[in-house]
């Protein structure tokens, strides 16, 4: 009898870690290019749901010799996107001419730029149970 409420303890153990102990990660996101450093650069972090809407988390790096590095702590596994823009004058928004076109640099996962603003599928990734590095290109 004791054996079997051992094998019944140790069963549900596994199955509760399983489920609920998924390994949270880090991804580091850097700008290899920054033009100046003026200002900051500015990192949000998206999921398909929030994409260009509210970030699951943002953050904002100095630049060094023209790079700028954050890390996003603490990210379940899923598929993911980073968008980031050059704030040459620290006003914390990306500023755009009136015709609509970007006065900042920014870039997305992916190094995907076409014409038009960034979509999901071109730069999203996926995090597993290991930490993620990308280098992001204005």
């Amino acid at each position: 009898m004791k054996f079997l409420v051992s094998i019944l303890v140790a069963t549900a153990f596994f199955v509760s870690s399983t489920i609920c102990g998924q390994e949270k990660v880090t991804i580091t996101a850097k700008v290899i290019n920054v033009t100046s450093e003026n200002g900051k650069v500015g990192f949000a972090l998206y999921s398909k749901d929030n994409f260009m809407k509210k970030p699951i988390a943002s953050l904002e790096a100095k630049i060094k010799d023209g790079i700028s590095i954050v890390e996003f702590k603490d990210i379940t596994p899923g598929e993911y996107a980073v968008i980031c823009y050059h704030d040459k004058n620290n006003n914390d928004k990306m500023d755009f001419a009136t015709n609509g076109m970007p006065l900042e640099d920014y870039g997305v996962s992916n190094n995907v730029m076409n014409f038009g603003p960034p979509t999901f599928d071109n730069a999203k990734f996926t995090v597993s149970n290991k930490n993620v590095s990308l280098d992001i290109k204005f």
